[in-house]
C-alpha cells in the first residue's frame, strides 16, 4: 500500500544536484517509488512532484493536476509518471504565472515559462513517448524538470520582488474570484 513520502528540507543538497537517469533495466525497480510519489503529490495537494524533492536523485517526475486548495484553477490531468523526461522544444512564446513549490513552502513567485513544450519520456512500462503540452500542464512539467536539473522556481524568477507568501497569494486569488 502506498504511503506519504517525507519531503526534504528546502536547503537539502539533493535539490541542487543533477538527477541520475534511470536505465531501462531499472524501471521495474522504481515502481514502488512511483506509487508512493503519486500518492504523496495528492496528499500534499500538489500538482507535480520530482524524485529529488523526496530525497531521491533520480529522473522521475509525476504530474497529477486537478483542482485543490493550493491550485483551485488547475486542469484535470490523469496522474502520470514520467521517467527520464527531456524537454526537446520550448516555444518562444512565454507567459508569466504564479508558482508554488512543496520544496519552497509558504511562498509563491511569478515565473516566466514557455507556453508550449514538447517532452520525451518513458512511462511506467518503459514505453517511449513524445508529447506536446501547453499552458498550465507545460508549466508544471517545466517546473518539475527543473528539479531534476537542480533548480527551483525561485531560480527562474526575473524579479525577487515577485516572491510573496502563500497567505498573500491565497488572498489575491480569493479577491480575483470574488471580482468575477
Amino acid at each position: 500500500m502506498p504511503h506519504k513520502l517525507q519531503l526534504v528540507e528546502p536547503n537539502d543538497p539533493v535539490l541542487r544536484m543533477f538527477a541520475d537517469r534511470i536505465p531501462e533495466s531499472d524501471i521495474a525497480a522504481v515502481q514502488a517509488l512511483i506509487e508512493n510519489m503519486l500518492f504523496s503529490v495528492t496528499e500534499y495537494e500538489g500538482v507535480g512532484l520530482a524524485a529529488p524533492q523526496i530525497g531521491v536523485s533520480k529522473q522521475i517526475i509525476v504530474v497529477a493536476s486537478k483542482p485543490n486548495s493550493r491550485y483551485p484553477y488547475a486542469p484535470d490531468f490523469p496522474a502520470e509518471a514520467m521517467i527520464n523526461p527531456e524537454i526537446v522544444r520550448l516555444s518562444d512564446e512565454q507567459e508569466l504565472g504564479w508558482e508554488g513549490c512543496l520544496s519552497v513552502p509558504g511562498s509563491r513567485g511569478q515565473v516566466p515559462r514557455s507556453k508550449h513544450i514538447t517532452l520525451t519520456y518513458q512511462d511506467r512500462e518503459g514505453e517511449h513517448h513524445q508529447k506536446d503540452f501547453e499552458g498550465f500542464l507545460a508549466r508544471i512539467i517545466q517546473h518539475e524538470v527543473d528539479h531534476l536539473h537542480g533548480k527551483t522556481f525561485v531560480d527562474r524568477m526575473e524579479n525577487p520582488k515577485d516572491l510573496i507568501s502563500e497567505e498573500t497569494f491565497q488572498s489575491l486569488l480569493k479577491k480575483a474570484v470574488d471580482e468575477h
